[in-house]
């Protein structure tokens, strides 16, 4: 016995003397089984240092020293301890033993609770101790794993033999290490032991739908970004460790550090990776290799499409897109606005629009439209008044031809984070710098409404031409938008140009509390400006003839009009709105004719519609519309030569919106005047409409 722990502990003469008495007190009891429980405690005892030098090892392998340096440290650490244990020893560990021997049948009982020590009888002097360590480990321990698992394996012992241990030891004569070892061993045993806690236990990250800040794919991950600065992507340079990434967004960023250290490699750097950093990239490549695969396929198909777009693209600073009506037009029954009954011809033609929309610096925006308008107005010679006219044919009273024009010309660019500037230079209208508050209806004639009146309040025709406007949000829920525009800024002649011809000023106010909800305040200075809308005497500076009276001259005129516009979304399939409108027009001088004269005075005209919507009728994408109102009348005079209206006509307009795929849409409508030009003895008018619209 004396010669095993001398060559297989390498313990002092003190613990040998010791050790030889706990020998001779077993083999006189005849009870061999005692002999491996003080076998069993000295090899507890010794743990805590042998454990040391295993550790010492494990964390530096590089600079580890010799097995012999270890031994001989061991060696001496034991002989330290030894000395200060002599004294309580043979006390601690004999007296026990002795007491067992007098009670033959306990240790019986504890015998079958006990498991035998394994006796390292293939040990030799040369080796270390820290190499004869794990030969008392159990069999299911790999000598390659960290010292972790040991604890977990003295910890196992622990809970297996707590008699034995108490009963051969005391624990005011352990060293503070060892008992600082085994407070750490129970610690650990116990910690996650619950059944609950071990049925919620996720094992893995490829469990998780999200790779968290505690996951070791993320520290591993972290570890590389801050060796390599792989990551730069974020505006603060900074990996953002403290917020959880998908697995997609993981696979990214490990994505980015694998080309790192590949060229690093590559490029024969000083500053190589080392080989933990290669054994950790190695191990998350196993774990996503998954969503690297993905996301290679994802790049390469991105790649394959930029390098396509690249090829092909029109302009690095332009897009072009466009759009293309066929309407299909007709008067279906009702007279014109003299009580002669309507022409009912049938009328095919098409609005083309051609957009360069250009931007410098991503933020603004240089739009210039190209426009052919082929479909004529009913109102020049068909219906003779505004009232239904269509919004993408020339307009009303107007004549259409196949000439290519400049629409539009405008530039807008923005002025700190709340505040947009617009510059009209050709054609330019409200709805370019303020929301007309009429979703599902303006749509410019593209789609939404058919008719002129069904897009808009029309006080916003009073406003149109070149000029500048300016957007700004006060927050979120708050937008005031100022306009200022001429009809011929660009004619130099007297009664012309920026200042001196025809004008109209807007300003609105447009409170939006909700996504559903909007609401707009409008009031609009102009002169010499129509809305070219409702009856022909509320358009009466540019309906003369109308009237019989037989001038070239225009009559000078200015108007102050006010409106209130609301929308209001019920659900996802219904939406309500309308407006009013109130325009007081003033006649500014007295005009003769050979057929008569007219003088000063002014015209209150009113105007109002309700619209209703239904979003995805029948299927997702189609719109349909209702619109119900008056288009603008004279209500009063204040001269009798002035014209008014004495009787209302209602404007009924409905539409079905058909959408074929994302780029063509067909919507069929008919429109209802029924007092045409506001005048009860014209028959009802009805407009039947088909439109196609193509965009791209």
């Amino acid at each position: 016995m004396s010669k095993f722990l001398w060559k297989g502990l390498l313990i002092s003469p003190a613990v040998l003397a010791a050790s030889l008495v706990v020998s001779s007190t077993a083999l006189a009891v005849e009870q061999p089984v005692e002999i491996a429980t003080a076998a069993q405690a000295d090899k507890l005892q010794l743990a805590g240092a042998a454990t040391e030098a295993a550790k010492s090892e494990t964390a530096k392998p590089d600079t580890a020293e010799p097995a012999s340096l270890a031994s001989k440290s061991t060696v001496e650490t034991i002989e330290k301890e030894s000395a200060s244990l002599y004294k309580g020893f043979t006390h601690d560990l004999i007296a026990p033993v002795a007491e067992q021997a007098k009670a033959p049948e306990v240790a019986a009982a504890d015998l079958g609770e006990t498991k035998p020590a394994v006796a390292p009888a293939n040990l030799s002097p040369e080796q270390p101790v820290a190499e004869q360590i794990p030969a008392v480990a159990p069999a299911n321990l790999s000598e390659t794993q960290p010292p972790a698992p040991l604890a977990n394996l003295n910890a196992e012992k622990a809970a297996a033999q707590p008699d034995q241990i108490s009963q051969s030891t005391d624990s005011s004569a352990q060293p503070q290490a060892q008992s600082y070892l085994l407070e750490q061993i129970n610690q650990y045993s116990t910690e996650g032991s619950s059944s609950e806690d071990a049925a919620g236990q996720v094992t893995s990250v490829s469990q998780l739908s999200d790779v968290r800040p505690t996951d070791w794919a993320f520290q591993a991950l972290q570890s590389l970004v801050e060796r390599y600065g792989c990551i730069a992507g974020y505006p603060d340079g900074t990996f953002r460790g403290n917020r959880a990434m998908t697995r997609y967004e993981f696979a990214a960023g490990l994505n980015a550090c694998l080309d790192k250290v590949s060229e690093l490699i590559q490029g024969g750097s000083r500053n190589l990776a080392t080989r933990e950093d290669l054994a950790s990239v190695q191990r998350l490549q196993e774990e996503f290799a998954t969503e690297l695969a993905t996301l290679r396929g994802r790049v390469d198909v991105l790649e394959a499409r930029a390098s396509e777009l690249e090829a092909n693209q029109f302009s690095t600073t332009t897009k072009l897109n466009g759009e293309v009506i066929f309407g299909l037009a007709g008067i279906a029954r009702g007279d014109d606005a003299e009580g002669r009954e309507a022409d009912k011809a049938t009328a095919f033609g098409s609005r083309v629009r051609i957009n360069f929309d250009t931007s410098f610096s991503g933020e603004d925006l240089l739009r210039t439209r190209l426009q052919v308008l082929n479909l004529g107005s009913f109102s020049t010679n068909n219906t003779k008044t505004a009232e239904g006219e269509l919004r993408f044919n020339a307009g009303p009273f107007a004549e259409a031809s196949n000439t290519v024009g400049l629409d539009a010309l405008l530039y807008q660019f923005p002025i700190g984070k709340s505040t947009t500037v617009i510059l009209e230079a050709n054609a330019g209208a409200a709805d370019d710098f303020v929301n007309t508050v009429n979703p599902y209806f303006d749509g410019d004639g593209s789609y939404g409404a058919l008719s002129n009146f069904g897009t808009r309040n029309p006080i916003y025709y009073l406003i149109g031409g070149s000029g500048i406007a300016m957007r700004h949000q006060f927050g979120e829920k708050l937008e005031l938008s100022l306009g200022y525009m001429t009809g011929n800024a660009a004619d130099p002649t007297r009664g012309n140009g920026l200042f001196n011809g025809s004008y109209g000023g807007l300003a609105q106010l447009t409170f939006t509390p909700s996504d559903s909800i909007a609401l707009g305040l409008t009031y609009v200075n102009s002169y010499n400006v129509v809305t070219g809308t409702g009856s022909n005497a509320s358009n009466f500076p540019a309906r003369l003839a109308s009237f019989g009276l037989d001038s070239d001259s225009n009559m000078p005129v200015s108007s102050n009009s006010y409106g209130a516009q609301a929308s209001w979304q019920l659900n996802r399939r219904f939406a309500i709105g309308g407006w009013a409108g109130y325009t007081n027009q003033r006649i500014l001088s007295n005009l003769t004719t050979p057929t008569g004269s007219v003088q000063r005075g002014d015209q209150k005209i009113w105007n109002w519609a309700v619209t209703l919507a239904f979003p995805d009728l029948l299927k997702e994408g189609n719109v349909a519309g209702i619109i119900v109102g008056m288009e603008p009348r004279v209500t009063s005079s204040t001269n009798r030569t002035l014209p008014e209206d004495k009787d209302t006509s209602l404007h009924v307009e409905g539409f079905y919106q058909f959408k074929l795929s994302d780029n063509i849409s067909i919507t069929p409508g008919l429109i209802w005047l029924t007092a045409p030009d506001h005048n009860k003895n014209n028959s009802d008018l009805v407009i039947g409409v088909v439109r196609t619209t193509f965009t791209f």
